[in-house]
């Protein structure tokens, strides 16, 4: 199963605020619906039906369908990083997070977060409201990634010689490319195999001795 991209929320009206159980029951509804109809056909009237409540519930929380419906995803997440410290592999050094990661890109399992995370991907291509919400969840994400590599790269655990932006662009592309697995239902590899692959790349990183090529000079022609 592809890794989630949003850190767990445990309220329903915003990243800061406190529990709101009444918040917590119109994105379960939300997540129902845009599971079933898809967002563009979704409808904030039946969300708040599902919730057994007024529209006006969802307005004085959220401020509209694209806010309910990355509200929602965000919801459903598992914490998955906080889970892989707490992963019985996890021995203190922040590099093993990558392998512990990597090696759950194949576990196969239905999530119900991860077909409204694609739901949210195809809505932001048309509502410039979903796409810019996704950007700031990811962006969150990025950040965490990020205090993740540096503070490896701190204890010696990954090359210093190595780009963090490019290592966390890695981990994500990776990550959103087994999404696309799941969507097609796509083989992936045994998880052996997989696992070694990951060791090798992880071992890389660590070394950061990949002795890259470098890219060919252009030339130009004259006449």
């Amino acid at each position: 199963m592809a890794l989630t991209i949003f850190p767990a929320r445990t309220d329903g009206a915003g990243p800061d605020s406190a529990p709101d159980p009444v918040g917590k029951r119109l994105l379960a509804a939300a997540a129902e619906v845009f599971a079933e109809r898809g967002y563009d056909r979704a409808g904030v009237a039946e969300i708040a039906r599902r919730a057994g409540l007024t529209t006006g519930a969802i307005y004085s929380r959220f401020t509209g369908k694209a806010d309910l419906l990355v509200s929602a995803l965000h919801d459903q997440a598992e914490d998955e990083l906080d889970a892989l410290f707490a992963d019985h592999r996890f021995e203190g050094r922040v590099e093993d997070i990558l392998t512990i990661a990597g090696s759950h890109l194949v576990s196969r399992s239905t999530s119900p977060d991860q077909a409204l995370l694609l739901e949210a991907f195809v809505a932001a291509r048309r509502d410039p409201a979903v796409s810019e919400l996704l950007r700031l969840r990811m962006q969150e994400r990025r950040d965490r990634l990020t205090v993740i590599i540096e503070t490896a790269k701190e204890g010696g655990g990954i090359s210093t010689d190595l780009d963090t932006e490019a290592l966390v662009a890695f981990c994500h592309a990776v990550g959103l490319g087994f999404l696309l697995f799941d969507a097609l239902d796509l083989a992936v590899p045994p998880a052996r195999e997989w696992e070694q692959l990951i060791a090798l790349l992880v071992a890389a990183v660590r070394r950061g001795d990949a002795n890259p090529i470098d890219p060919p000079v252009a030339t130009s022609k004259e006449g």
